[in-house]
């Protein structure tokens, strides 16, 4: 936990000293969480402009573009103006820290799917991993899920567009009769996800797009 708070400082510093309208609109947006959502205006020159792969996440109240200013092994944190972090592992968000409903730990039983390659696994192919959510709280719930290929798909990224696999995770979260899917569009070739849909926990709901997939590369 200090590793993460002095990570995040850190990481949250870096991002306000070399603020530009585009992060700073994303901070505004994120404090407006209690007007309901307000469309970020993001354009390619506001995204090169900042030194750092970026992504912009949508909850359903607020919305906001997120840097990922560290990497400590598969480990990504991604942080905003706000001081909003999601950790993510191979395109999955595994913990969040400063939302209003948070994620606090993932891990899986046997390896992580989104660790081989979503592009790897077989039609119909199931998996369980453990969350925790401290609201409540609620340790070691167990998330069964189950994987199927959809087409392919266009999806437009600043005015971009790019032919993509969509998979989508049946997710169900039997102590808390909660089911959902999960949807993921992924570059055929090696996997990376370009966009995805998360269903974490009941209460949250995450849309994430890379905005510089040029900066990225699966794992």
């Amino acid at each position: 936990m200090k590793t993460l708070r002095n990570s995040s400082c850190l990481a949250v510093g870096l991002l306000l000293c070399g603020c530009n309208p585009l992060m700073q609109a994303s901070l505004d947006t994120f404090k407006a969480a209690t007007l309901g959502v307000q469309p970020l205006q993001v354009t390619a020159a506001q995204v090169e402009a900042v030194p750092y792969a970026q992504i912009k996440v949508t909850t359903d109240v607020s919305e906001g573009v997120l840097a990922k200013l560290r990497q400590q092994d598969d480990l990504e944190f991604w942080v905003a103006s706000g001081k909003q972090v999601l950790l993510m592992r191979d395109g999955l968000v595994v913990r969040t820290v400063g939302l209003s409903i948070n994620l606090d730990g993932t891990r899986f039983d046997g390896e992580s799917p989104f660790k081989r390659g979503l592009q790897q696994l077989p039609d119909g192919y199931s998996s369980t991993r453990w969350i925790d959510v401290y609201q409540g709280p609620r340790v070691g719930l167990a998330v069964n899920s189950r994987f199927s290929r959809q087409g392919i798909e266009t999806v437009t990224i600043l005015d971009k567009d790019y032919a993509l696999q969509r998979i989508d995770e049946r997710v169900d979260i039997p102590e808390l009769g909660f089911k959902a899917t999960n949807r993921f569009w992924i570059r055929p070739d090696d996997g990376l996800i370009l966009q995805s849909e998360q269903h974490l926990t009941p209460g949250l709901f995450l849309k994430i797009v890379q905005l510089r997939p040029d900066r990225e590369t699966a794992r």
